[in-house]
């Protein structure tokens, strides 16, 4: 990454890290690759981003470039403050001077402030330095964020990855993946990668909580009469029975039915909203039937609304 990483991702120099992830999400929503299949713009665009996130989230690297240190790409730059300070004086005489330069003990203060710890290990025993962590989003259906399962992404520099969906997984989760982020300089760790999950609605199912909805079309036989009926579930259809007389709204319960959770039964429930849907043709049969029974037996459902 060469530009200015505040520019890539459209950020102030003040911007808190909470505000550097904010428009990284945001931006990774619009260039990721899951979202632009065979799009090398947006491919390339996604990296940018990834890299300016990677680098401004790390303390170290983002002090350094804002006192001029290193640049864009994490090299240091060919003039250092350190160095313009000290260079002027008789034959150089400053560089030897402890009571103006501050000795090795400064030199290696120096180099903690721009490396971390891991600096101060010496110049004979060689730089190291813990890698930068890593951060991407993934986009899954609901039920493989209900039901867990594992995923194989392939990451912008090309490395794949199995990213495993703990089952219950919710929508902006950031999954951490111990060291699987950038790699580190000499015999330091690499970093981190964090996955910001991004749920996609399902067309039946409505997640709240822990505990999942779904409507359920009844007929009006079954409504009058009541029944058994099959209703789909985050787990498979199962049988549930309608009482007779069941009106739109009313729901039903299914116990341990809904998302995967750490509570004392395991799991949430699951419930059932019964929609009454009248036939897409009502026939002189049923029409004459409705007149003699409203006839005999009339009821004002809105009674209580006035």
């Amino acid at each position: 990454m060469s530009e200015d990483p505040y520019k890539v991702l459209g950020v102030d120099r003040n911007a808190s890290e909470a505000d550097i992830r904010k428009a990284f999400r945001k931006l990774a929503k619009t260039y990721h690759p899951d979202l632009n299949p065979d799009n090398p713009e947006a491919a390339e665009r996604f990296k940018q981003i990834s890299a300016a996130e990677e680098f401004l989230t790390n303390p170290e690297l983002r002090a350094a470039y804002d006192r001029g240190e290193i640049d864009a790409t994490g090299a240091p730059r060919a003039e250092r403050s350190f160095y313009r300070d000290y260079a002027e004086g008789p034959a150089g005489t400053k560089y030897y001077e402890t009571a103006d330069f501050g000795g090795a003990a400064d030199f290696d203060d120096i180099l903690s402030r721009m490396f971390g710890a891991g600096a101060r290990r010496g110049m004979g025993e060689g730089f190291a330095m813990r890698g930068a962590d890593a951060r991407y989003a993934l986009t899954v259906d609901f039920l493989e964020a209900v039901n867990g399962g594992t995923r194989r992404v392939t990451l912008p520099d090309g490395k794949s990855l199995d990213v495993a969906i703990p089952p219950g997984v919710r929508d902006g989760q950031v999954l951490r993946l111990k060291g699987q982020g950038h790699p580190g300089t000499g015999n330091a760790p690499p970093g981190d990668a964090y996955v910001e999950i991004s749920v996609r609605p399902h067309p039946l199912f409505e997640r709240q909580g822990d505990d999942i909805y779904v409507d359920l079309p009844i007929s009006l036989p079954e409504a009058v009469l009541g029944g058994r009926a099959r209703a789909p579930t985050i787990s498979g259809p199962v049988n549930v029975t309608i009482p007779k007389g069941a009106s739109s709204g009313q729901v039903l319960r299914l116990r341990g039915r809904g998302v995967p959770a750490g509570r004392s039964d395991g799991r949430g429930d699951q419930y059932v909203r019964l929609k009454v849907v009248l036939p897409d043709r009502i026939d002189p049969e049923l029409e004459t039937f409705m007149k003699g029974w409203v006839e005999r037996h009339g009821y004002d459902p809105r009674r209580d609304m006035e």
